[in-house]
């Protein structure tokens, strides 16, 4: 797999605890949120109150903070029907206090990603930023965003994820075209202000 690009997004591989559980936020995504949010994909909180999204998220940027991987949706539509879905549609419409977005915010949670490039071991305790972050399927509802090969932060920098590990797949190993690497969150909006790694 890792010799072919085919990339699926943040994808929970487990937590310390042995719990990687979404949470559920209620009212989560503004009615009719005009861009759609992918499973996989890495959500922020929104901070911009003329937007109205404070208190809401939305799809994270390939830099800044991120609040965690989206998990799914559901909500009851304009004509009363419940809807469940794993991604968000583009300018979905629902009845007020229907809309509840799950996501993966736990600082703790070790994630698997397709990197867009190889990946070596040394990379073990480096940080990069994310690629191809809003790429995906409406189809199939999946989110294909990777993590930037050839963007590892430099001295003083944060970048939004610590590779941790290699993911143990058989078919995946240090060095591929591909590699699919483990990762932790390293720039976390849900747990506040970041310092920058010296």
């Amino acid at each position: 797999m890792s010799s072919t690009s085919a990339p699926f997004g943040l994808r929970p591989a487990f937590h310390p605890s042995g719990l990687d559980r979404a949470q559920a936020l209620a009212n989560g995504i503004v009615s009719g949120y005009a861009s759609a949010i992918l499973k996989g994909q890495p959500v922020q909180y929104g901070t911009t109150a003329n937007s109205g999204t404070i208190g809401t998220i939305l799809p994270a940027t390939t830099s800044g903070a991120i609040a965690g991987a989206f998990a799914g949706v559901e909500w009851t539509d304009t004509t009363g029907r419940r809807r469940v879905s794993n991604y968000w549609p583009a300018s979905t419409a629902y009845l007020a206090g229907s809309c509840v977005a799950y996501f993966y915010n736990d600082n703790n949670i070790v994630y698997e990603i397709q990197a867009d490039g190889p990946m070596a071991q040394t990379t073990i305790g480096n940080e990069f930023p994310f690629s191809n972050i809003t790429a995906g399927s409406t189809t199939t509802g999946l989110s294909q965003c990777t993590l930037n090969a050839s963007g590892a932060v430099g001295n003083g920098v944060q970048g939004q994820l610590r590779v941790v590990d290699l993911s143990q797949n058989v078919d995946n190993a240090w060095g591929d075209a591909f590699t699919v690497v483990r990762v932790v969150v390293s720039q976390s909006q849900f747990f506040g202000a970041f310092t920058a790694v010296a």
